[in-house]
């Protein structure tokens, strides 16, 4: 009953067996023994090549050791290349801080790569079932995942330089079981299966049951919603693609801005995407605690917030909204506030890639425009300052009365939040301020008729 099952299966989803170099992962449970004994049932039948793969986690010491011996026995029996790693993941999660089944899958998976690399065989076969596949998808969905995690466990997915494919998902834990009892297979139980204090093992023995009951398919629903699922999301993910292309404005390694405007021209469940995107993007490996509030988040300064607003995201990710412009950037630690005290003519490089210039002249230039300022230098007190701007700045602004916020200017011009930190300011010995290039210009600038030098402060971009 399980072989026409599973071959319906792959037939459905265009995958043949014929002539594949396959690793198999197994622990020497039931479902991935029921999977290696199907494969070796197909050997000749379909010109297969296999290899067994087992990882022994050294958690359950003599126990688990005698796992790893009871497939090694399985393999020699049956003429089947095996290989086998014993890894110390008690040791790794004490090393990185993971909990035991990220470490015990992190480095399953390499062993699994070097298995591959080393027989060059570009298939790896793995034994996940229905029953995993419902079980993963409600705590998944529980959790709050987003987008193709919802999904589930893929049938099939690239890895390392060939592709994982999983021949069991049309199957439930009990049609394998009967599979073993069937064949005279005797796998070995891990006793962590049983324990409540993984959430799998309370979804496995509380949700499933209540479910089957309701619908002993229900394992069959599942993965055509799965299906579904994951190709759905292949178009929208297509479709969102092309239009963020549209709508961002700066792409970098640790940085990505765009127009608010197109992008909220897109579909709603286009922006989802859009904005899961640029998260999937900037985090190489996802924080465990980002999930879809942090999506709400940011659609809330988005569609509800004033001009600015700003989000601190998990691993120093900001999110900052600025009048228009949204950007996702990583604190940049290189970014600091400078301070440069010029004595007499000069030109200052500043860490954006712009520059000032400080210049005495003799006569009043012919023309100058925003970015340029002068002042009668025997008004102005020295040295000059450049730097960044402090809590509190206020200036003198030309033509005006009294003192106005650096703050308020920066907000006027629309000046972008990121950008405010470092925008130069220029003040003169006495601290008071005396020109903001490019924005405005104090009290004191301007020509004299009296002056018999000038100051010329030049701003470039």
């Amino acid at each position: 009953m399980l072989e026409p099952k599973v071959m319906e299966f792959l037939s459905r989803h265009f995958f043949s067996l014929k002539s594949k170099k396959i690793i198999v992962g197994v622990s020497g449970g039931p479902d991935s023994l029921a999977l290696l004994h199907f494969l070796w049932g197909q050997k000749d039948k379909r010109n297969l090549s296999i290899v067994a793969a087992h990882v022994d986690h050294m958690f359950r010491g003599q126990e688990s050791l005698d796992d790893a011996l009871f497939v090694k026995d399985y393999c020699k029996q049956h003429d089947i290349p095996f290989e086998m790693s014993r890894i110390n993941i008690p040791l790794i999660m004490e090393r990185t801080g993971n909990s035991s089944q990220v470490a015990a899958r992190e480095e399953r998976y390499k062993f699994f790569e070097t298995i591959m690399e080393k027989y060059d065989y570009p298939y790896l076969a793995l034994a996940h079932h229905g029953d995993d596949q419902i079980e993963t998808m409600l705590m998944r969905m529980t959790r709050g995942s987003t987008g193709k995690a919802r999904a589930g466990i893929p049938f099939t997915r690239p890895f390392h330089r060939g592709m994982i494919f999983r021949p069991f998902l049309t199957l439930t834990k009990e049609e394998i079981e009967q599979y073993c009892r069937e064949n005279q297979l005797t796998p070995r139980i891990d006793p962590s299966n049983k324990k409540s204090i993984y959430s799998r093992n309370r979804f496995r023995k509380e949700v499933l049951p209540f479910l089957k009951m309701e619908n002993p398919n229900v394992h069959e629903h599942f993965q055509r919603f799965s299906e579904d699922l994951q190709s759905d999301e292949a178009f929208l993910q297509e479709l969102t693609v092309q239009n963020m292309n549209k709508v961002m404005t700066i792409r970098e390694k640790s940085k990505i801005s765009m127009d608010i405007k197109p992008f909220l021209d897109m579909p709603l469940p286009l922006q989802r995407r859009g904005i899961q995107l640029i998260l999937n993007y900037l985090y190489k490996e996802k924080p465990a605690s980002l999930s879809a509030v942090h999506i709400e988040q940011i659609f809330s300064i988005i569609y509800h917030s004033g001009p600015s607003g700003k989000l601190n995201f998990p691993n120093g990710l900001m999110v900052i909204r600025s009048y228009q412009t949204m950007s996702f950037q990583f604190e940049d630690s290189s970014v600091q506030n400078y301070y440069y005290v010029v004595h007499d003519d000069s030109k200052i490089d500043l860490p954006d890639g712009g520059s000032i210039r400080v210049k005495l002249v003799h006569k009043e230039p012919s023309e100058y425009d925003s970015n340029s300022a002068i002042f009668n230098a025997a008004r102005i007190k020295w040295p000059i300052v450049i730097r960044t701007r402090k809590n509190g700045d206020r200036m003198s602004l030309k033509g005006m009365s009294g003192t106005r916020k650096l703050k308020d200017i920066f907000i006027d011009y629309k000046v972008p939040l990121q950008e405010r930190d470092t925008w130069p300011v220029i003040t003169d010995g006495d601290h008071s301020i005396i020109w903001l290039p490019g924005l405005k210009k104090s009290a004191m600038e301007g020509t004299d008729s009296s002056a018999k030098q000038y100051l010329l402060l030049t701003y470039k971009t």
